[in-house]
Parts: C-alpha cells; sequence; structure tokens
C-alpha cells in the first residue's frame, strides 16, 4: 500500500507581515514549523503503513520555497519513507484552488497513491478547502474531519468522520483522500537516530518543467480566481479590563460590557 501525506511549513511565530501588493504573506527571515496539522497526518500514515503490511511505504510532498526540505526530513525523522518538494517560482502566491492543483500534478508526478492524508487545515491559511480539493482535481473519493481509523483493508479504508452535528463511519474504496483532525493519534517524536540515518537520504525536487501541465499561466499568482484585496494582523496590544467583586458583581458587569458592544442582542 502506498500512502501520500502532504505537508507544509508554516511561520513559527504570530509576527507575520503582509505584502501589501499581493496579499500574501512575508515568509523570508520568519521562524518556519511544520504545520501542526500535518503531524497529526504523518502519525495516522504511519499507523495506517503498520497495519497495512511490510510492503507499504509513507511518501511525504510539500509545497514552498527549498528551505522546506526542513519539514520533509522531520517527517523522516518520524518515519516517512521518501519526500519530494514542488518548489518554483511559478507556484508563489496560489490560492487554494491553484496550491490544491499544483498538488495534485505533483502526485501525478510522484504516484499513483492508494491513500492521500492531509491535515484538516493549516495555521497560516485556515481554509480547511486544500484537501477535498486536491481530490476533487485527482477525481478520487475523499472523507475530511477524520478523528478515527477504524480498520485498513486490502482495497478499501474505514473511518469515522467528526462533523458538525454528527459523527458518520464511512468505507472509502481506494484510491481515496482522506483530511484528519488533531484528536486522530498523539504524533511521535522525531527520533535522532532516524535523523542521523536519514541524513543522506535523497529528497526530490519537482519544479514546474517537470510536470504534466507546465504552463505557468495556470499556477501561481497568475493561476489564480481569487485574490487577497485586503489582509492586515489584528491590532495588539488594546488593554484590558478587570472586574471587580463577587461572582455575580463581575458576571453583570461583564454582560453589561458584552451587551455595550453588541455581542449580546
Amino acid at each position: 500500500m502506498k500512502t501520500l501525506v502532504c505537508i507544509k511549513q508554516v511561520p513559527g511565530t504570530a509576527q507575520v507581515e503582509i505584502d501589501p501588493q499581493t496579499g500574501t504573506l512575508k515568509r523570508a527571515g520568519v521562524p518556519a514549523k511544520m504545520n501542526p496539522f500535518d503531524l497529526y497526518a504523518i502519525e495516522a500514515a504511519l499507523r495506517i503503513r503498520a497495519a497495512a503490511g511490510p510492503d507499504s511505504t509513507v511518501t511525504v510532498l510539500s509545497m514552498g520555497p527549498p528551505q522546506c526540505e526542513k519539514v520533509v526530513r522531520e517527517a523522516f525523522a518520524m518515519g516517512a519513507d521518501s519526500g519530494a518538494i514542488l518548489t518554483d517560482r511559478a507556484f508563489g502566491g496560489a490560492d487554494v484552488l491553484m496550491t490544491s492543483f499544483t498538488l495534485s500534478q505533483g502526485v501525478g508526478k510522484l504516484g499513483p497513491f492508494d491513500l492521500i492524508v492531509c491535515g484538516k487545515q493549516t495555521t497560516d491559511g485556515d481554509t480547511a478547502q486544500v484537501g477535498p480539493e486536491l481530490a476533487e482535481w485527482l477525481g478520487i473519493p475523499h472523507v475530511a474531519c477524520v478523528k478515527a481509523v477504524d480498520a485498513v483493508g486490502a482495497d478499501s479504508i474505514s473511518v469515522t468522520a467528526d462533523l458538525p452535528d454528527r459523527e458518520v463511519s464511512q468505507r472509502v474504496p481506494y484510491p481515496c483522500l482522506i483530511t484528519v483532525e488533531k484528536g486522530i493519534a498523539e504524533p511521535r517524536l522525531p527520533s535522532y537516530k532516524l535523523f542521523k540515518s536519514t541524513a543522506a537520504r535523497k529528497v526530490e525536487y519537482i519544479g514546474l518543467a517537470d510536470l504534466a501541465d507546465s504552463d505557468p499561466k495556470h499556477y501561481g499568482l497568475n493561476g489564480s480566481p481569487t485574490q487577497v484585496k485586503r489582509i492586515f494582523p489584528p491590532p495588539s496590544g488594546a488593554g484590558r479590563t478587570m472586574l471587580e467583586g463577587d461572582a455575580a458583581a463581575q458576571a453583570a458587569a461583564l454582560a453589561d460590557i458584552l451587551e455595550e458592544r453588541n455581542f449580546l442582542r
């Protein structure tokens, strides 16, 4: 069984500047880390590999600048077997649709895969749309918000999805895609032993010219049908209000503040 995990490097701090022209994050010089949801996706994939048998593999794929090799090697230290990076200036500034399209092209280059696992969302975009849109580009079934993997079969996987108003158990045939919640499993820590033993392992770099569709108009900011008109960080240091008195007095004062600011109607 061949499993692919999509991972992303995200800013490791909330103090990020915004490019006023493109509306995208300025990532240069900003501390970066593995997207937290992707740690759970890797853990889920490694457990699925163990359940599927000794011939199973886990590959990770990231899209970003060359420095995101750091998160690929972190995945190696967790137990992933191979990894690749989609990196090209043409991919810069992509919206959700173009990000998922670019990933689908990368999957076509590396695949085929039986299962694709994505984190539910990223901490820098929070759209939770890339995984499902990737499945649509690939023409495969998908289940979002998976909280548990119930069974790993030879031709299908059974999962439980945590929907807003209910939990749903589903059996999905391969090839398919799932996006996972944080509660699916506790991610293992990267192993120093694996980090050292995989230090020389090759990370494949995939550029625009390597893809089946190499038209630069279909990627990045140029290909994105949606663009951010305006984005700005929330104001900080707005101050605080201390409420005094017993619990009843503080509750009444808090209710008055919320009503004054139109949070209560």
